[in-house]
């Protein structure tokens, strides 16, 4: 059998000019395979610690202000709020607005530097509220 040798192949990532949106929807599959993955149970071992008693609140409680803790919250955090707002993106973008390249590439920024700036506003508070 003989291969046929003008096939077209497909474009691979070594074509494409790297920027902000590539990032953008990479961080917001990988967030949002975080927030299922580990967000999720984290979520329900807090419910079942709630419903099971003091003494397993107290024990969930201990863990999570870990500094290991800390740094799991902390990074959920900023993957919620990434893959809420790439999410908002998306659906201004469904709505068929936000396709002029230099609008998308200012609000493909704005998605990370939100999520971080957002993320480090609320663990101020917590921080805040925790210290003081």
């Amino acid at each position: 059998m003989v291969k046929p040798t003008n096939r077209p192949l497909s474009p691979h990532l070594g074509i494409y000019k790297w920027g902000p949106h590539m990032l953008v929807s990479i961080l917001h599959r990988a967030t949002g395979d975080a927030l299922a993955l580990l967000g999720a149970p984290i979520l329900v071992w807090w419910l079942y610690s709630i419903s099971a008693g003091p003494e397993s609140y107290e024990f969930f409680v201990g863990i999570m202000t870990t500094i290991p803790g800390f740094i799991v919250m902390i990074g959920m955090t900023f993957a919620l709020f990434e893959h809420t707002y790439s999410g908002l993106r998306h659906f201004v973008l469904d709505a068929g607005a936000g396709y002029e390249l230099q609008t998308n590439k200012l609000w493909s920024a704005a998605v990370p530097v939100l999520a971080l700036l957002s993320t480090a506003a609320l663990w101020f508070f917590i921080s805040s509220k925790l210290i003081g």
